[in-house]
């Protein structure tokens, strides 16, 4: 049955996205709803809410507001608390209320940049997509907004320029709140470069200063039109990839297995890459992901489409792992108990999108 979920609990939608792309950067962040959405990401959906606090609000629509289309109602809310938090930017996030009565982005973001003196950003995510859809929107209006082109950068070669932006870092994605981002730091560092995670302890001043990068690397593929938004106005080389992909591929006899491996896309074919590197063949590996697929992914990493799959409802999952007989499936380990006559080897891959649940 379409939607059906048995074992599944319901992905985080798109406003739960933008949230995570822009919770450490020091903005306010307003998402436009109800109430809900709002109790949702603080509670469910972004996981540094149990660790650091984060300056998000609901705008607390209420029925007549949104009938109404009161505007004024918002842009006053947000002055207010402006004038008493410390804050470098505001943003707006798009829930299915404004989504359904026609908000005019634009124009809010221009009454609420001359009512705060702010920068003001929007992100018109409707609720209705996954939170890979709201990071794709958030990290693409960040750097519209705030990357500019620093003035040191024009006499600066690749060789003097070790910064490395690594876009796509978000909980969601790597499934970690630190560890993950210090990790990839720390494998640039001993290289003698300089790794920018932005939004995952880096900061707004490192989106600022994006036109310094040597190279952006992108390890989700949320983050692929911010990086090549960055290309168009900058000239920064991208490439995709995910720098510890070994570490998630644990020791064991791959050679000649049959292998899925289900993760967002660009760790899933990380990992491919590293088993293929241990066997030194090209095997029979197929990836798989619930979320976003891009096209051009696959081209820069020349897959072949057809070991790339799209998962849309549990069946899927349960039908190809039945059909097909893999010896070795990578998942997040509630995946397990979906595939209870699977008798090859299960590696836990966890992916807090999928189960809501970190690496530890």
């Amino acid at each position: 049955m379409k939607g059906l979920r048995k074992y599944l609990t319901p992905f985080a939608p798109d406003q739960s996205g933008a949230v995570s792309v822009l919770y450490e950067l020091g903005g306010m962040l307003v998402i436009c709803d109800a109430g809900g959405c709002t109790g949702n990401v603080c509670g469910f959906d972004e996981p540094r809410w149990f660790e650091t606090r984060s300056a998000v609000f609901s705008a607390g629509l209420r029925d007549m507001d949104a009938i109404l289309g009161r505007d004024d109602r918002l842009v006053a809310k947000l002055a207010d608390a402006a004038e008493k938090l410390d804050v470098t930017f505001a943003a707006v996030i798009g829930t299915p209320v404004p989504a359904v009565i026609g908000t005019d982005y634009r124009a809010l973001e221009r009454m609420l940049a001359k009512k705060t003196e702010l920068p003001v950003l929007t992100v018109n995510t409707d609720g209705m997509e996954l939170y890979d859809k709201g990071e794709e929107k958030a990290y693409l209006a960040l750097f519209e907004k705030f990357s500019d082109k620093n003035e040191e950068s024009e006499d600066m070669n690749d060789k003097d320029r070790p910064r490395i932006g690594i876009i796509g870092m978000t909980p969601q994605d790597v499934s970690d709140l630190k560890a993950a981002a210090d990790k990839i730091r720390k494998v640039y560092a001993d290289q003698g470069m300089r790794a920018i995670c932005y939004g995952m302890g880096d900061g707004l001043d490192e989106v600022r200063n994006a036109s310094l990068a040597a190279k952006n690397v992108v390890v989700s593929p949320a983050a692929l039109k911010a990086a090549q938004y960055l290309q168009k106005k900058f000239g920064t080389p991208y490439e995709i990839a995910y720098p510890l992909a070994s570490e998630l591929v644990p020791e064991v006899n791959y050679q000649g297995k049959k292998i899925l491996i289900v993760q967002q896309q660009v760790i899933a074919n990380a990992v491919r890459k590293e088993i293929e590197k241990r066997t030194g063949e090209k095997g029979a590996i197929t990836t798989a992901t619930w979320f976003m697929r891009k096209e051009e992914i696959l081209t820069d990493l020349k897959v072949d489409a057809a070991d790339d799959i799209s998962l849309k409802e549990e069946d899927d999952f349960i039908s190809l792992v039945e059909k097909e007989g893999y010896d070795v499936i990578f998942a997040d380990p509630c995946m397990e108990r979906m595939i209870p006559g699977f008798e090859g080897t299960f590696i836990p891959l966890t992916h807090f999108a999928v189960s809501g649940k970190l690496n530890v």
